[in-house]
């Protein structure tokens, strides 16, 4: 559970599966709260929303955004499982269950899955990554993007380590490419801006020396090396161990920019390296996310808060937000200085 915009946000997956030796169809679905007397349905999806959905598993996690939303998406043949993404707002802590049931209507019977415990332990809480202005949390655990439905086949496990990740990128004047070659990485607000430690920890990777990308045009994209392997989709990056023992995790950061190695030890608001356009980066942002081991793939990915940021979407005036989670495809972030760093400066 997290805070975002004044609402209360759960977001998690659901494994169905059908282990009869003949199709089922979901009609509809049933979110129960049992932790309250008299249990009482909280959402009831139907057909339509369970098209959107639904990802039926043998399909390339790539393809998931795209999956058309179709009745098929219900349809389970024998053997045959999906995943259900989910996503529930609430107005207040209260409101929020402690424990939940899933009722799946079927043509001809209902069945109810077991009862799980909702995580409402407080989540860490982050200094800002990133300092200034007109910075967009794009690709965040929204439904249809490819970090929230990138579940992926590493360690043995279906796991999904961007469930909560952020591609950072930043507008001047409400563009993301400012006047000039848009093959120039230059040309983008993002490239260059300094990122921070968002919290005490210790250096575990620390990854240097791939080229940054020329990005992606309408004539198509060319990386500067190939994207054949784990290291070179990531290009460079840190990770750094927290004391809560999960791990911060940041990527595509420009080439020679890295300022720490690992085994080194850092403060939170500490200047690590700068936005770059390195891996499987199209144009200059920075992917950031929380997750349960070093891996950014073999791992589960986790919910986290910034303590303080200025947020606003179109049409809106700018707010005031504290221990929240910005995410959405239209929102603004304005994280203001870097205080350790004008604290530093200071002395």
């Amino acid at each position: 559970m997290f805070a975002s915009a004044g609402r209360y946000y759960l977001i998690y997956e659901l494994d169905l599966q059908n282990y009869s030796d003949s199709m089922m169809t979901l009609l509809s679905l049933e979110v129960m709260d049992v932790s309250r007397s008299p249990i009482r349905t909280i959402a009831t999806l139907d057909a339509a929303q369970l098209n959107a959905l639904l990802r039926p598993t043998g399909v390339n996690y790539l393809q998931y955004p795209s999956q058309p939303h179709v009745d098929a998406n219900r349809a389970l043949d024998a053997g045959r499982s999906a995943l259900a993404f989910l996503c529930l707002a609430f107005d207040d802590t209260a409101s929020v269950p402690r424990q939940l049931r899933h009722r799946a209507h079927l043509e001809n019977t209902s069945t109810d899955g077991p009862v799980v415990t909702v995580h409402r332990a407080p989540l860490p809480v982050f200094a800002p990554l990133l300092e200034g202005s007109n910075w967009h949390p794009r690709n965040g655990p929204n439904l249809d993007t490819h970090h929230h439905m990138g579940y992926m086949v590493e360690g043995g496990m279906a796991q999904n380590g961007r469930r909560f990740a952020i591609d950072w990128r930043k507008s001047k004047d409400g563009k993301l490419l400012v006047e000039g070659d848009p093959r120039d990485v230059h040309a983008y607000p993002a490239y260059g801006e300094r990122l921070f430690a968002v919290a005490d920890g210790i250096v575990v990777v620390a990854t240097d020396g791939y080229p940054d990308n020329v990005p992606k045009t309408a004539a198509g994209f060319e990386p500067a090396v190939p994207l054949n392997t784990y290291e070179s989709i990531l290009g460079n990056k840190l990770v750094l161990q927290l004391a809560n023992g999960q791990f911060a995790q940041y990527a595509h950061m420009q080439a020679g920019s890295v300022r720490v190695k690992a085994g080194d030890r850092v403060r939170r608001g500490q200047w690590l390296g700068r936005v770059g356009n390195s891996g499987d980066s199209r144009s200059p942002h920075v992917h950031f996310q929380l997750a349960s081991t070093p891996d950014f793939l073999a791992s589960e990915g986790l919910p986290f808060v910034f303590d303080r940021f200025r947020m606003t979407v179109p049409g809106l005036d700018w707010s005031e937000r504290a221990q929240e989670f910005p995410w959405g495809e239209d929102t603004m972030v304005d994280f203001g200085a870097n205080r350790a760093q004008r604290k530093a400066r200071s002395q």
